[in-house]
């Protein structure tokens, strides 16, 4: 599992400022803390913070990530502000307030019959491994429950970490 380092952020009502603070880094002066953008200044002319997380999120790479994210329904804005502070598809998933359940396997057609509020799955997401002709199953359920494999989480973590590191960095400004 990929992992991100361990970020505190402060969201200012007023704008989406962010204060960072790496733990465990050593003590920086008081001029450095000062309060950054989320992406360290690498917003493209008249885009917002909202508009930048769309516009990655949108790309082919991000598909599976788009499709989780939508089956939550969660506000944009807790997504992005919960990407900076975790370092795991877990811990996101925690702070957009699911629990992530793991199973040892989930049977894709079985899945579809429960779709709905009466059989509890609000979204069926599978993803299938050409490499492995295998298909990791993810469950996003009423009860804000995530129902999924350890395969699945793996692979969600390090495209989560990917995404992120687009988010952060200047390289979310290449098309």
């Amino acid at each position: 599992m990929i992992g991100f380092p361990l970020l505190r952020v402060r969201v200012e009502e007023s704008s989406l400022t962010t204060q960072v603070f790496m733990n465990n880094a050593p003590p920086i002066s008081p001029a450095i803390n000062a309060t950054v953008t989320l992406v360290t200044g690498q917003l493209s002319p008249g885009e917002s913070e909202q508009q930048r997380f769309a516009r990655i999120l949108a790309r082919p790479e991000f598909k599976t990530l788009k499709a989780v994210f939508d089956g939550l329904n969660v506000a944009p804005s807790l997504m992005l502000a919960a990407i900076v502070t975790t370092n795991s598809y877990q811990m996101f998933l925690a702070k957009v307030g699911y629990r992530v359940v793991v199973v040892q396997q989930i049977h894709e057609n079985d899945c579809y019959f429960r779709l709905g509020p009466k059989g509890g799955i609000r979204a069926v997401l599978p993803v299938h491994d050409t490499a492995t002709y295998s298909t990791m199953v993810t469950l996003v359920n009423y009860d804000s429950t995530v129902t999924t494999t350890l395969n699945a989480v793996d692979f969600y973590d390090d495209l989560l970490a990917e995404f992120k590191t687009r988010l952060m960095s200047r390289s979310g400004n290449n098309i």
